[in-house]
């Protein structure tokens, strides 16, 4: 009998150690830069390689750095005092509001900000509008982006956490000038600034049809069941794998939010296991797969054929061997097939393996794996360096010399000195590059991609990206950026199975098909917890390329060879095509 009270005492005992796993959106980007900033500083450690992090997660990582309060500078002791009664309830207790309608320890209703929290020991619940408009102007029109929802967050019992969130958003665009848009189509496409083939960093979309511009919807959310070493959970929600500060080129979180399967496993502080199985868009129709629609009036019938399976497995390994050091690697596999595969739910696997042992005896196509690999220090304090490696297909034989054939690969090196010399000044500096035909595959529903969206660097394949960036944090809440960023893409291929060999012996980085050169000064001042206001002045020239033409080499089939009008309305909306001073005023409540 003590046996069997001793293992419940010891369960109960765990279950109080458990922690909510509440992802938080990283287009809240303040909370993110603070977390890395007290990191760098060697203030904490984290473990930046995995996106989002949990609300929880956040939460440690701020008493953590209150615990060390001498290390803190005048603005860091008021930034963090700032984040933490957003935490509240995540630290058992209800934040201090400026004008709240109650006054209790375990319920606020509040209007600035606006929410709704309550707390007690076996559940926790929080609310909170989402509410903003952009204002983005240029020679060529202006354009207002307006989203509004609702987020609510939920702990029951301490081990199980239930989220959700929907945004509905548009691009409005009828002040865009008729004559820069002369027909309909073009004005609407106008509007219309995000789309797969743009090579910008706007969130990916589905828009719905609309005459005026585009309109779309976000709806993330999800369940976890969760202890102190980590959680399994359904969620839908964007992720983004690899250190970056300017679009990782792993996994980017260009695309839009999917659903998926989630494990998170940290039973010791060297080692941390991340795991995903998700559930794809393929924008592929099925043949196979339909419904037929009867029309009894006329005795006719329509068929309604239904979009492709496409899945992904994917895991992500870190060691931390010091403290500062995180030493990450893992691989995974886009499959499409009639059911998902029980091999690919395994955590720990090298997918490629599996993939052979299902499919070589048959002598029939194979599934298109990856490998990557990441490394970050912090291990000197002010600095963070880091490099991303991404393989989507290796051979040892193209290393050689004498071979012309390049593998197609991606690989990122950035650095960021924080707090030195000067103080609240930060300098980033990034640069990446991805060989021909890397992203991509010759069967489209073997694609790097989810609603034709690139899951990788948003660039694609054959691509540089230049990226260095000075940040001030003057005061709490207030952050000034001025960035440069070099965008260049270079001969556009498409993977064509017959001519791969062909396309990847080709020079990678050879002529420009496409640049677009951006200076941009953000301001973004949260002037209560989730509620902010944004100016952003920025200059940009994005421009197609001629080809230069050489009639007497031979042509390559899959080489996309376009005029430089059509490079660039390929790669940039029309809005900002050119040379453009563009101006945007926002405010927003709950991101």
């Amino acid at each position: 009998m003590k046996r069997i009270f001793t293992v419940i005492g010891t369960l109960l005992g765990t279950m109080i150690l458990f922690a909510q796993d509440i992802p938080k959106n990283t287009s809240y980007t303040q909370i993110y830069d603070f977390i890395d900033e007290l990191a760098i500083d060697r203030v904490i450690g984290i473990n930046s390689v995995v996106k989002p992090y949990s609300r929880d997660y956040i939460a440690q990582k701020l008493r953590e750095a209150q615990a060390a309060d001498s290390l803190l500078t005048k603005r860091q002791r008021k930034d963090l005092a700032f984040f933490l009664n957003d935490y509240a309830l995540e630290c058992d207790t209800v934040p201090k509001n400026i004008v709240s309608w109650t006054d209790k320890k375990t319920f606020a209703l509040s209007l600035l900000q606006p929410s709704f929290h309550y707390y007690n020991k076996n559940f926790k619940a929080r609310i909170t509008p989402i509410l903003g408009m952009d204002l983005i102007g240029n020679r060529k029109g202006l354009i207002m982006k307006r989203w509004w929802g609702a987020e609510l967050q939920m702990d029951i019992v301490n081990h199980v956490s239930v989220w959700g969130s929907y945004r509905d958003q548009s691009y409005n665009g009828h002040w865009l000038r008729d004559d820069y848009f002369p027909t309909i189509y073009d004005k609407i496409s106008g509007a219309k600034i995000a789309q797969p083939t743009y090579l910008n960093q706007i969130p990916g979309c589905e828009y719905k049809e609309a005459n005026y511009g585009g309109d779309y919807s976000d709806l993330r959310g999800g369940i976890k069941a969760y202890a102190w070493w980590g959680s399994v959970g359904l969620v839908k929600d964007v992720i983004t794998w690899g250190d970056n500060y300017n679009g990782s080129n792993i996994i980017s979180g260009h695309a839009p939010s999917f659903p998926m399967i989630t494990l998170n496993l940290k039973p010791c502080k060297w080692f941390e296991l991340n795991y995903i199985h998700g559930w794809l868009v393929s924008n592929v129709l099925d043949s196979t797969h339909y419904y037929v629609e009867e029309n009894y009036t006329d005795s006719t019938s329509k068929i309604h054929y239904r979009p492709a399976n496409k899945f992904i497995a994917a895991n992500m390994i870190t060691f931390t061997p010091i403290r500062g050091l995180n030493i990450s690697m893992g691989n995974s596999i886009i499959y499409s097939e009639n059911n998902v595969q029980a091999g690919y739910f395994i955590p720990i696997a090298f997918y490629k393996s599996i993939d052979h042992l299902l499919t070589k005896g048959l002598k029939v196509e194979n599934q298109n794996s990856q490998v990557f690999f990441n490394i970050s220090s912090r291990n000197v304090k002010h600095l963070h360096l880091y490099g991303s490696l991404y393989i989507d297909e290796v051979s040892w034989k193209r290393l050689k010399k004498n071979n012309p054939q390049q593998n197609p690969i991606s690989y990122k090196l950035g650095f960021n000195v924080s707090n030195w010399p000067l103080k609240n000044l930060s300098l980033q500096g990034e640069f990446t590059r991805t060989n021909i035909i890397n992203y991509k595959h010759s069967i489209q529903r073997l694609t790097w991609a989810s609603n034709s969206y690139n899951l990788g660097h948003y660039l694609g394949d054959n691509s540089q990206d230049i990226y260095v960036a000075l940040n001030y944090k003057p005061v709490r809440g207030l952050n000034l950026n001025l960035s440069y960023t070099n965008a260049t893409k270079f001969n556009d291929y498409e993977y064509i199975r017959r001519d791969v060999i062909n396309a990847i012996s080709q020079k990678p980085f050879n002529e420009k098909t496409w640049q677009n050169d951006i200076v941009e000064l953000d301001a973004i001042y949260e002037v209560v917890n989730n509620a902010y206001a944004r100016i952003n002045v920025r200059w940009n020239n994005a421009r197609g390329f001629d080809l230069a033409l050489k009639p007497l080499e031979t042509p390559v089939p899959s080489e996309n060879r376009l005029t430089a009008q059509q490079y660039l309305d390929k790669f940039s909306s029309k809005f900002e095509q050119g040379s453009n001073w563009t101006f945007t005023f926002g405010f927003s409540f709950g991101f």
